[in-house]
């Protein structure tokens, strides 16, 4: 990072507390398990000086004691151990599923389109109910139409629809509106994914989160409605 006024030449005051706070953080981290076993022995030491010199404590009684923070500490151990496996499946699933989706086909949530390589536009709508006419409008980069086409009666669901640049003079983009009618004959925009060839995918935090860069930009998997 380039030095503004000098100001960078030497640790700031913020710097020194966060480096403070991450060793202690760390430290306290690491050292858990012996504290509470310095405790136990502690409160132990404790119990033994305090005992009734006429009726000292039975021996099995501190056996037992040992062996209960023996097993606590092993419990802990192992809580611990299933964590840290936990979160390295968990990026390793998600490294799995993000090297599958690169170069494949991503339906996204947008209106902007690009050409694939065969000089198509693959998209899916999807109806929360049937619709008398649903009608698809190709625009180019400055908003003239480009081409129009409508289908009658239509169910409720995900419909598929692809359109080929053909004769026509590529864009280098173009938008997608889909509208279905509502129950007045009324045409209005539904829920509509346009086909994006999956450049990369960016892993969250243990895979959650998870980033997926396509011709449309970044979107989050939720987005997405099929992969294909």
């Amino acid at each position: 990072m380039a030095d503004i006024n000098g100001l960078n030449n030497a640790t700031s005051v913020y710097e020194k507390i966060n480096q403070a706070n991450e060793a202690s953080s760390t430290a306290k981290s690491k050292s858990q398990s012996e504290t509470d076993s310095d405790m136990f022995m502690k409160l132990m030491i404790a119990q033994l000086k305090n005992q009734d010199p006429t009726s000292p404590a039975d021996t099995a009684d501190f056996m037992q004691q040992i062996s209960n923070m023996s097993s606590v500490e092993s419990i802990n151990n192992l809580n611990t151990t299933m964590s840290d496996m936990s979160s390295a499946l968990l990026t390793s699933q998600a490294a799995l599923q993000a090297s599958s989706m690169v170069g494949q086909t991503a339906f996204v949530k947008t209106d902007k389109a690009v050409l694939d390589s065969r000089g198509i536009i693959e998209g899916v709508y999807t109806l929360p109910e049937s619709a008398k006419g649903v009608r698809v409008s190709i625009y180019d980069s400055v908003g003239g139409v480009v081409d129009t086409w409508e289908a009658k009666s239509v169910a409720a669901g995900d419909h598929n629809f692809g359109w080929s640049v053909g004769n026509r003079d590529p864009q280098s983009e173009y938008k997608i509106v889909v509208e279905a009618t509502d129950s007045e004959g009324v045409y209005k925009p539904t829920e509509s994914y346009i086909g994006h060839r999956v450049d990369s995918v960016t892993l969250g935090q243990n895979g959650i989160g998870m980033k997926v860069n396509t011709g449309a930009g970044t979107v989050n998997m939720s987005d997405i409605k099929q992969i294909g």
